[in-house]
């Protein structure tokens, strides 16, 4: 469960709560309409959508996460499965959200296959994003930071993802893609404590740096943190395409 509570305080952030009502907007759905949110975790756009009366699908690979989603949202539809094995009919739903996942994916083409299959013509897909190597953080030594970042990519199989959403869309056979950018810009050091230190640890596993420069760079972020100068800025795509 600490995970998922650790998920939850950034759902409630005001950039995520911007990013998802970006990300409906998009999908441009109506009352009534069908919609699938894959790598839905505990839920909070799947709830968001049916209070919007969309009638909504979360699908995640942690049984932990659904069943927290499920108690959230109990009159939605919920399957513990892959993206890429989706337990729907052809055609069957209107709209098809996928945030945070593509990075985890080491070929997107089976997930992009499925939302294909379950969307009906005209139905629409919106991939959201961060693509790690556009990752800002203020330090006093730059050039270190730029080592660490390229150990927060190495924990991703995919960190750069996000800025192949539209070829992979249109390669496809999505047509009007559209792109967009949210910027989030973070200057609570807690938010991304935990991404620090695995970016930190990390970097020092593969050899990029020593375990005395990851604490002496962890130390001067949590400093910044203190003295309210703690800066990082990620752009995150939205990417987003008919049937």
């Amino acid at each position: 469960m600490g995970e998922l509570t650790f998920l939850d305080r950034i759902e409630q952030t005001t950039g995520a709560l911007a990013l998802r009502a970006e990300s409906y907007r998009l999908l441009d759905l109506a009352p009534g309409d069908t919609c699938v949110d894959v790598a839905c975790g505990a839920g909070h756009a799947v709830g968001e959508l049916s209070r919007a009366q969309i009638k909504t699908i979360g699908v995640d690979p942690d049984p932990a996460a659904i069943a927290t989603a499920r108690s959230r949202t109990p009159d939605a539809v919920f399957h513990v499965t892959h993206s890429g094995q989706l337990p729907l009919e052809d055609e069957s739903v209107d709209g098809y959200r996928a945030a945070r996942l593509f990075h985890l994916l080491p070929d997107p083409r089976p997930t992009i296959a499925e939302a294909w299959r379950v969307l009906r013509p005209d139905g629409r897909i919106v991939l959201v994003g961060q693509d790690y190597g556009f990752l800002m953080l203020d330090s006093d030594d730059q050039d270190l930071t730029d080592v660490i970042e390229l150990g927060l990519e190495s924990r991703s199989v995919s960190p750069r993802a996000a800025r192949g959403f539209r070829d992979l869309l249109l390669d496809s056979g999505f047509h009007d893609v559209e792109v967009v950018v949210h910027t989030e810009v973070i200057t609570d050091h807690r938010q991304l404590a935990k991404q620090l230190e695995g970016a930190a640890s990390a970097a020092v596993e593969k050899a990029l740096i020593t375990r005395a420069d990851a604490d002496g760079w962890l130390a001067e972020q949590a400093d910044r943190g203190h003295r309210d100068r703690f800066l990082a800025v990620a752009p995150i795509l939205l990417v987003a395409g008919t049937r």
